[in-house]
């Protein structure tokens, strides 16, 4: 076996509009934003908005970059199998090692949340503020977010068809809910008593306003993160519905989600800044103490009575985006198994359900460990770990964007001027921006002042992180290289371009 083969799970279970919806849950819009909107505003101010809407930028280079790849290959395995194909079994392994670092510090971080979102909830609910409090308690919240992990986990390893309707549900109720927030948080702004409001201006959708190159950068690989996760649709290649048109189903849906994220998000990190304003006071944006956790804050001022609705919804955001981001590290380390770049028993499918149960059992008790030991090292884990998400993101998207120009190098000139623009130029320019960002990223989060001030011997936590985890997937590369010398000889995923694979069987199924 030289080339793509099929894994044993089930084909035809999720059209476009499934699709859509777990990509949309996994991108948890409601999350997320509590999450990211304050790290950004540290950075960049009133630029907020602008900041949101150059994330987009490279992302959908990045998506363009994808939509290509998965076209010619589609795969569970995406950035792993592609840059594989592209660059070698060395690249492809860290770019695979990348995706899964990533999720796996977003499920910690996204389990974080969901904690503190039900004490707030049930705190709102009963009238008492100080059962609010209990999500500080640290062997409370690291219980807790262990049974939150543990949930999610089950209902992803009973399958995709149990996890889409399960995301149907939660996706109507948080989409909702944040419309209603954002229209709130505009009309908020222009009312006279909110001394801190100020409508929005055109300047704060301007990224030269940004101070410092350092400051855009951190900006940026926050906004990147809101982004983070639509790739997770195109993970699902192997079991969605047949196409009618020339886009593959999981294609069309990651184009759609990423034209309603970038609405979404640019709409409401203006409709905060208009409100909050970015000064340090109880619900001003530059508050460190809210930073981690926005929306938290803003709720009732917003919202009124009605801000358990925002609880709930972000509470439920959290909760639907752990289990529907396990889909994407789970594939990864499915694929990585399935070629013999991981240890074989992790490719295991449940033969009832037809979930890949062990690689979803090993990322969910990874990201259960890593919560459990960043509760007590950091005491703004939420912020730090989504910066440290940041940089991890542009890493693997940067090598993946950067696999669709070498791989289609020789024929999309061939092809005419939009193959060369769609497959070569534009993932081209994304791949070489998140690089730049990473590279940047990662030596300003070596300043102890870097995410939340949190450091280690005058180097910031953040930095720490980032270089932590990549330099753990270089050591397990090197020691698994040594027991699966046919995939790091490429015995298993042949390095070829798409010249090469022109009129061969790409697709074999090797009987899992």
């Amino acid at each position: 076996m030289t080339g793509i083969s099929r894994k044993g799970l089930p084909s035809g279970t999720v059209g476009v509009l499934g699709a859509l919806v777990i990509g949309l849950s996994t991108c948890a819009p409601a999350y997320t934003l509590t999450s990211a909107v304050g790290p950004a505003a540290s950075e960049v101010g009133y630029q907020t908005p602008a900041i949101f809407l150059m994330g987009f930028i490279p992302m959908l280079l990045v998506a363009i970059g994808y939509r290509a790849l998965n076209s010619a290959m589609p795969d569970s395995g995406t950035s792993f199998t592609w840059a594989t194909r592209a660059f070698g079994p060395w690249i492809g392994w860290m770019a695979g090692w990348g995706l899964i670092a990533a999720t796996v510090l977003v499920l910690s971080n996204l389990a974080g949340v969901a904690v503190e979102f039900l004490f707030q909830s049930i705190s709102i609910l009963v009238g008492d503020p100080s059962i609010a409090d209990i999500a500080q308690n640290k062997l409370i919240n690291i219980a807790v977010c262990l049974g939150f992990m543990a949930l999610a986990t089950f209902i992803s390893y009973r399958g995709m068809t149990s996890t889409k309707i399960f995301q149907y549900l939660t996706v109507i109720f948080q989409m909702a809910v944040m419309v209603w927030f954002v229209v709130a948080m505009f009309i908020g702004a222009a009312d006279p008593a909110n001394t801190e409001g100020k409508m929005p201006e055109l300047s704060w959708f301007n990224p030269f306003e940004v101070s410092s190159f350092s400051a855009f950068a951190a900006g940026i690989a926050v906004s990147i993160f809101v982004y983070w996760g639509w790739d997770t649709v195109l993970t699902m290649g192997e079991e969605t519905k047949p196409s009618k048109g020339r886009m593959s189903t999981e294609s069309k849906a990651a184009m759609i989600l990423v034209g309603i994220l970038v609405v979404m998000y640019v709409g409401t990190a203006a409709a905060t800044v208009a409100f909050a304003g970015v000064g340090d006071g109880p619900t001003g944006l530059g508050n460190s103490a809210i930073a981690e956790n926005v929306f938290a804050a803003l709720a009732h001022p917003v919202m009124g009575p009605a801000a358990l609705l925002l609880s709930l919804a972000i509470l439920v955001s959290a909760m639907a985006s752990i289990n529907s981001t396990a889909i994407s590290p789970a594939r990864t380390l499915l694929a990585m198994s399935h070629y013999g770049a991981l240890p074989k028993s992790i490719k295991k499918i449940h033969p009832k359900y037809k979930s890949p149960y062990v690689a979803l059992m090993l990322s969910s008790l990874v990201a259960s460990g890593f919560y459990a030991i960043m509760r007590f090292i950091s005491n703004d884990v939420l912020w730090d770990t989504i910066t440290a998400l940041g940089i991890m993101v542009c890493f693997y998207y940067g090598i993946t964007a950067l696999a669709s120009p070498w791989y289609f190098r020789k024929t999309a000139f061939r092809e005419g001027v939009g193959s060369v623009i769609s497959k070569i130029v534009l993932p081209a320019i994304g791949g070489i921006l998140l690089l730049i960002v990473f590279v940047q990223t990662t030596i300003d989060s070596m300043d102890p002042s870097a995410g939340s001030g949190n450091n280690i011997g005058g180097v910031g936590l953040v930095g720490i992180i980032g270089v932590t985890v990549l330099g753990i997937g270089v050591v397990l590369m090197f020691l698994q290289s040594r027991v699966s010398k046919p995939f790091f000889t490429g015995q298993v995923l042949r390095r070829v371009d798409a010249s090469e694979a022109t009129g061969t069987v790409e697709v074999f199924d090797d009987g899992l």
